[in-house]
């Protein structure tokens, strides 16, 4: 078979019961969403294996000097394609694009020339995508399932955000995981039967889980607390990222992670800015502010309901979140996570997690840009910083990013303890105060 021929998933094989397999990135995301997509004839699967046999098979068949989370996908789907636990010839794989300038962009014509290696030409790949750069004729994105998709995100930014602010206090360890596989199931069960999806309906389901999570009895202890951004895989991922949250917790730290949200509201909300600066259709900017207005509205119930219960630390609002980025790095750097990267570094200082991980794949040029070179900048506005860069690539240690990693945590140590500079902190309270005012 030719490799630039592309094998498309037809009506036939969804019939047919094809399973779909779906590389992990947010496992309560992803899980939620798992069971939207099989509630509307997807035999959807997540893929959860893991070791250095994923990553050896994405070396045998993508460059290493390609972007690492497309080795990582490609490896974890091949690893997964030989296990022997799928028929082939009744197979399709799903990979998300989001047609931006990135090399992420380029991951299905790579899975397309491995599959060929490996002769497995035959095997359908479904684009994820919102932007018509492939289509499938089996997988339509109709408007009910995208709203579902996009109700899900917001319940899993939630989910996400409170179990990292209660797992490391809880007094019963596993109290918190507990919850959120409660809510996963029961949100699961809601999509099937039609519920949790009106505006009445999410605000009551959102209300529900935080009040959950604020029944966990937990114990009140001084925790290190660290933010982590990055390229939007290895930041979720814990393939990508050597299971970084799980580490931290370890450490006895308290982690804090934008939400998927924002990445969605920033790949909506960029387009404006395009067509601001460079011009371009009327028609297409209102309808990408349509999306906007509908995706920020989504996040402020969520913000709603988190600021309902004074115990948990809300995130703020995509416009706020925009608004930081400003003074520090133009809204027209947009490639890859672009000023988002930079704009959720200050957010996380403001928000208390001044300790934080800039996770990017080596080589990774956007992020490294938008991530590593930002650095400085940020710490001349915010001194608190404590910022350290970690590359994530094949040949990176294990040992040495953690290593690293603990040297930053005792610089965060070591200052949680020290008094504050008395002369600078009037200065940063009226730089801050001033801040909020400009992006309110």
């Amino acid at each position: 078979m030719n490799s630039l021929e592309k094998v498309l998933f037809t009506k036939e094989m969804k019939d047919a019961g094809y399973t779909i397999l779906v590389p992990d990135m947010n496992h309560i995301h992803f899980k939620i969403i798992q069971g939207i997509l099989k509630n509307h004839g997807y035999n959807a699967e997540i893929l959860y294996n893991t070791g250095r046999g994923v990553v050896d098979e994405g070396l045998k068949h993508v460059h290493n000097d390609t972007c690492y989370p497309a080795l990582l996908v490609i490896g974890q789907m091949i690893d997964a394609l030989k296990s022997g636990r799928y028929d082939i010839h009744k197979v399709a794989l799903l990979l998300p694009q989001t047609g931006g300038g990135c090399r992420a962009s380029n991951y299905i014509s790579l899975l397309r020339k491995a599959l060929n290696a490996m002769g497995w030409g035959f095997i359908p790949i479904i684009s994820l995508n919102v932007s018509g750069l492939e289509k499938s004729p089996g997988f339509k994105l109709t408007p009910n399932l995208i709203r579902q998709m996009l109700t899900a995100v917001v319940y899993g930014d939630l989910l996400m955000l409170l179990d990292n602010q209660v797992k490391p206090y809880e007094v019963n360890k596993g109290d918190s995981a507990a919850c959120v596989g409660m809510w996963i199931d029961a949100l699961r069960r809601g999509f099937q039967s039609g519920r949790g999806l009106s505006k009445s309906e999410r605000r009551a389901n959102l209300k529900a889980i935080v009040d959950s999570f604020a029944r966990i009895p937990v114990k009140k202890e001084k925790k290190i607390k660290v933010g982590i951004v990055g390229e939007i895989y290895v930041k979720y991922a814990a393939l990508g990222n050597n299971d970084l949250e799980r580490f931290l917790y370890e450490q006895g730290c308290e982690v804090m992670l934008g939400g998927l949200l924002d990445f969605a509201l920033y790949c909506v909300d960029t387009p404006i800015d395009t067509i601001e600066l460079y011009g371009g259709s009327a028609v297409v900017k209102e309808t990408y502010k349509l999306a906007e207005g509908y995706l920020s509205s989504l996040k402020d119930e969520l913000i709603a309901a988190v600021r309902e219960n004074s115990g948990f630390v809300a995130p703020s609002s995509f416009k706020r979140l925009k608004s930081m980025a400003d003074g520090v790095i133009s809204h027209g750097c947009k490639m890859g996570e672009g000023w988002l990267l930079t704009a959720e570094i200050m957010e996380l200082v403001e928000l208390g997690y001044s300790n934080v991980i800039c996770a990017q794949p080596f080589g990774c040029l956007p992020n490294h840009i938008v991530g590593k070179g930002m650095i400085r900048k940020i710490r001349t506005l915010e001194p608190k910083a404590n910022i350290v860069p970690i590359d994530y690539d094949p040949g990176a240690t294990r040992v040495n990013q953690e290593n690293r990693i603990k040297l930053m945590l005792a610089v965060a140590a070591e200052e949680s303890s020290a008094p504050e500079p008395e002369a600078a902190e009037p200065a940063r309270e009226e730089a801050g105060a001033e801040y909020i005012k400009q992006g309110e």
